[in-house]
């Protein structure tokens, strides 16, 4: 199992300077969520030009507000300047986003992501597309001489894990916890790839991570501050069934939180649930995400 990190910044330069840190400390991927800051693959783009070797993934660029041509054409693009180091992360966020704030309809998401799919890969691959779908339709060509990068699909729930499986390299999780990859993910997406005589999928999951020191009061501190930072993530209601799923209360029941020890040992039995890489989202006082990224960095 891999060890990666999350990195968010609200600048180009702040995202720059986290990657050359993460790429110094050894780490070999660094996955950059697309939320209200920066265009991840613009500032992707820009860091790969002064940071060499590290992996840089999207986690995850929304489906719904590009057309899957214009996102084969960016993805590419970046990938050429930062000389094949791209992973596109894609996921189709959520009804409150896409129909509250972009106003575009979220009918049918697996329609749309299936479709979606079905015209990125070939235009990532062969850089040509001939696709008439309900919902997406794409007749294109495309001249970038840069190689497809892999794209890894947000998926949780069974449908999408399926479409995941046949159509994507693997999938990007968030607040699901060990049981729920072992038992649900893994064998869904798995035997999905297989039916469709892909390889097996890469199956990468971010926890929030706080090393304390261990002592009751500070693990129940830290739990407090998870319950307030991630609590949108317990209302939104596909990650709220993945938890349902652990049988968790909310999102600071899945945060790796603890010493040093209990949290090194709590992620590397994360690599028995079948995760190929591991990506810590470090919370907690600036002390305790410095602990946080050099027990992540001794994990290496």
């Amino acid at each position: 199992m891999k060890i990666g990190t999350f990195s968010f910044s609200e600048s180009v330069e702040g995202l720059t300077e986290m990657a050359r840190t993460a790429n110094e400390q050894g780490f070999g991927s660094i996955w950059i969520p697309q939320v209200f800051g920066p265009d991840t693959l613009t500032a992707i783009a820009v860091a790969g030009q002064s940071v060499p070797d590290i992996t840089f993934g999207t986690a995850v660029v929304p489906t719904y507000p590009r057309h899957p041509q214009m996102l084969a054409q960016q993805a590419l693009t970046v990938n050429q300047a930062i000389g094949g180091r791209l992973v596109l992360g894609i996921g189709p966020s959520h009804k409150p986003v896409v129909e509250g704030m972009w106003g575009i309809s979220f009918d049918k998401p697996i329609r749309h992501l299936r479709e979606y799919l079905e015209i990125l890969g070939p235009l990532l691959h062969d850089k040509r597309v001939s696709y008439g779908g309900d919902a997406l339709t794409a007749r294109a060509e495309i001249s970038v001489d840069a190689p497809a990068p892999k794209v890894m699909m947000a998926a949780l729930g069974p449908q999408l894990l399926k479409v995941t499986g046949r159509l994507a390299d693997g999938t990007i999780l968030w607040m699901t916890g060990p049981k729920t990859i072992a038992e649900h993910t893994v064998p869904t997406i798995t035997e999905a790839a297989e039916a469709a005589g892909r390889p097996a999928p890469e199956i990468m999951a971010g926890f929030p991570v706080c090393v304390t020191d261990g002592s009751d009061a500070a693990n129940q501190a830290a739990r407090e501050r998870a319950a307030e930072e991630y609590a949108i993530y317990g209302q939104l209601p596909s990650y709220r069934a993945m938890l349902d799923r652990e049988g968790y209360e909310g999102p600071a029941d899945l945060a790796l939180i603890g010493s040093a020890g209990e949290v090194a040992d709590r992620i590397q039995a994360l690599e028995a649930t079948g995760l190929t890489t591991f990506a810590g989202a470090e919370f907690g006082t600036r002390e305790q995400r410095e602990a946080s990224r050099e027990m992540l960095i001794g994990l290496l």
